[in-house]
């Protein structure tokens, strides 16, 4: 998956990184100070780099833990996101990391147990109150997990702290670790789809429907709780008939019982971010649709936003009970 293979000085020796290395036999590998070194640089081909992808080890420094986006919540009043991971190994064309990093390299954070540290602190803050905290903000939390195991040692070590819920949102069908663990009753495994006919033209390396769908099935079979994220909604000229076929075709597998919560929010963008992207893309059919800049914000103009969130949203009632819907914020 990666042709090179760079690790910060200070953590060559950490025990992770070595267990990391150990994938690596026969490929570059650099050494270097800091990540950002490679990271933050200037006029790096974002575009050569999805396709001669390298993966970047790291100590993550400063804070760990950050307030969760507004709208970015699924029920609780605390909400909380951490990032291990810098960047997706997938090629989805409507990724804001696109437009937000100057690379394309993953970066892993391999100091987990800092993480987990600030996680059980946060806990405690509002230890007689439920606080959720989310992973996949900034990179797919289950796509690097037969390597990283991040998942299987943050469940392992918060498990048992009874005010965390924990979202690991995903495109990924790696959820073997998960399978092998004791079912999580406080963990939501939280899958993001668009129809197919979307997908096949705009998430590129993502898994097939199907394939996500057989990950699921074997999820709920051992009792995980299970999200949906329809986020972003793809606007086209025939958009209730792709999701609903969409919807039909996940709950022909998923059990509308073992439904945590349902999210929805249409295509929406920071100007300077889309503005970036464009100059990636400048032929890429989404973003040549007509969209509305507002508020420092590219989405598509507010009439059709509200359709298109309307819609979504009597065709899930048909599925699922209201109380487990969550609009994204616009």
């Amino acid at each position: 998956m990666f042709s090179t293979l760079y690790i910060e000085e200070a953590i060559r020796g950490h025990p992770r990184t070595r267990k990391i290395l150990r994938h690596f036999k026969g490929r570059t590998i650099v050494e270097c100070r800091h990540y950002g070194e490679l990271f933050n640089l200037k006029s790096q081909n974002f575009r050569l780099q999805k396709r001669q992808p390298a993966l970047i080890l790291a100590e993550k420094r400063g804070k760990k833990i950050l307030p969760a986006p507004p709208g970015y919540a699924i029920g609780a009043r605390h909400n909380y996101y951490f990032s291990h991971m810098l960047n997706c190994i997938y090629d989805c064309r409507y990724c804001f990391l696109q437009g937000m990093y100057q690379s394309a390299y993953a970066v892993l954070f391999v100091n987990y147990e800092d993480f987990i540290d600030s996680i059980r602190q946060q806990a405690l803050r509002h230890r007689t109150e439920a606080v959720h905290f989310f992973s996949g903000y900034d990179g797919d939390s289950l796509a690097l997990e037969p390597l990283s195991s991040f998942s299987e040692t943050l469940i392992n070590s918060l498990k048992n702290i009874p005010n965390i819920w924990l979202e690991l949102r995903t495109k990924s069908t790696q959820v073997r670790n998960l399978l092998a663990l004791e079912t999580w009753h406080q963990c939501v495994v939280a899958f993001s789809f668009t129809p197919e006919e979307v997908s096949k033209v705009l998430e590129h390396g993502v898994p097939a429907i199907k394939q996500r769908l057989d990950a699921i099935d074997k999820l709920q079979q051992q009792g995980w709780l299970i999200g949906l994220r329809l986020d972003p909604l793809i606007d086209s000229e025939d958009f209730e008939q792709q999701y609903q076929r969409l919807l039909q075709q996940l709950f022909s597998v998923i059990n509308a019982d073992n439904i945590h919560s349902v999210s929805f929010g249409t295509f929406r963008m920071p100007q300077g971010f889309y503005n970036q992207m464009t100059k990636l893309y400048p032929k890429e059919r989404l973003l040549a649709f007509s969209m509305e800049r507002r508020d420092g914000m590219v989405s598509y103009n507010k009439s059709r936003e509200q359709n298109m969130r309307n819609a979504i949203q009597k065709m899930l009632l048909e599925y699922v009970n209201p109380s487990v819907l969550f609009p994204c914020a616009t």
